[in-house]
């Protein structure tokens, strides 16, 4: 959010130069929305190894909520007031929807027992990574206002997504190594950069769809294996 705010909205109020700093401030918020999803990814390791207690799981559940609820909403807000100044209500209720999703979200995942191997509805970290960049792609409004409320939905729906395990846990951390270096290039005005950052977001996407198909082919799986046994 900090950012954000300085390299984004602040140069936009004040009518300042903010070319050179725009990319850089949002590459570094969304390299951090990437760190803070790798550290989520390792958190319940370390918890079930050291043990963790009824407060820890409460400041879990708030870094989440700052981290991949507010941070991405605070995201949208900025992109509508930059970009769509005219239809900057729309946007909040967009970035509303977004953070009370995840809001639910975490509450949901906190009292409620998934499937093995599986999350119901969205994970949040991927949620988020999946709102920012659908704003990156520079869509136009509507399309991407639509999306942003459907990935809203989809962290408050009964769509199951797999568990990044095993192999797919050492894939979502190459995932995120990846993105992180297109971030970087993209930030540094390398050639090629801007192909290279709608190529990852565009995939960031595909992944948001197809990933319940990944689930729904587990889900069979093991039905079949049952009735094999």
């Amino acid at each position: 959010m900090y950012f954000i705010t300085t390299a984004v909205l602040v140069p936009y109020l004040t009518g300042g130069p903010g070319d050179g700093t725009l990319r850089q401030g949002a590459a570094t918020a969304v390299m951090l929305i990437l760190l803070a999803s790798l550290f989520d990814l390792c958190d319940g390791l370390v918890a079930r190894k050291f043990r963790s207690s009824g407060m820890g799981a409460e400041l879990d559940n708030l870094s989440d909520l700052i981290s991949f609820g507010l941070a991405p909403a605070y995201f949208v807000v900025v992109w509508g007031l930059v970009g769509e100044g005219s239809h900057l209500w729309l946007t909040v209720v967009g970035a509303v929807a977004v953070l009370l999703a995840g809001v639910l979200r975490l509450a949901r995942f906190s009292v409620t027992t998934s499937r093995d191997g599986m999350f119901e509805g969205m994970p949040i970290p991927f949620a988020a990574l999946t709102v920012v960049s659908v704003v990156l792609l520079e869509l136009p409004f509507a399309l991407t206002l639509a999306l942003v409320v459907g990935v809203a939905w989809l962290m408050v729906s009964r769509v199951e997504y797999p568990k990044p395990t095993g192999r797919m846990a050492v894939a979502t951390v190459v995932w995120a190594a990846v993105n992180i270096g297109c971030l970087v290039a993209w930030a540094a005005g390398a050639p090629g950069a801007e192909r290279l950052l709608v190529t990852g977001c565009a995939l960031q996407l595909s992944l948001a769809a197809l990933l319940p198909l990944v689930a729904t082919g587990r889900r069979l799986k093991a039905r079949r294996d049952r009735r094999a046994a």
